[in-house]
């Protein structure tokens, strides 16, 4: 099995440790944030970065929806990890400063990919797939933080 990664990144006109206070808050603005792929979102424990566990589906293609329970930590100032307790997958968020009042917010899933010709089509699309579905949490996020 090979590791497949995802990986996308946007600025926000607004303070870092305000976007990443709202990434963190997993019982308001996290939840208001996600886009269609992303269903029955339920906060198990926490709610607030560190020691939250979070449920959601994940519709990553018409035929692929992923059923994840995470597990939140914080391992290092201004980043967020998620790892998923039914799935090798985990998403790391890393909110730094990118100049007066921005912040670069960037989201990096990986996984054990399958293996065979079924791996190869998951590491050829699928980056790309998920790519797509982050970018468009960031731009709600971006318009959240930025009006």
């Amino acid at each position: 099995m090979a590791q497949v990664e995802a990986a996308t990144e946007r600025i926000i006109a607004a303070q870092p440790d305000d976007v990443f206070d709202a990434l963190a808050d997993y019982s308001g603005t996290r939840e208001s944030v996600l886009t269609e792929p992303f269903s029955e979102y339920e906060v198990r424990e926490g709610g607030d970065g560190e020691g939250t566990l979070v449920h959601w589906k994940l519709q990553a293609t018409s035929k692929r929806v992923r059923d994840c329970l995470l597990e939140v930590s914080e391992p290092t100032d201004g980043e967020l990890v998620e790892k998923d307790r039914n799935s090798s997958m985990v998403t790391t968020w890393r909110v730094t400063p990118a100049g007066e009042g921005k912040a670069r917010v960037s989201v990096t899933t990986v996984w054990n990919g399958a293996g065979g010709i079924g791996g190869f089509f998951e590491k050829t699309f699928a980056p790309k797939g998920l790519a797509r579905i982050y970018d468009g949490v960031l731009a709600k996020l971006a318009a959240r933080m930025e009006s």
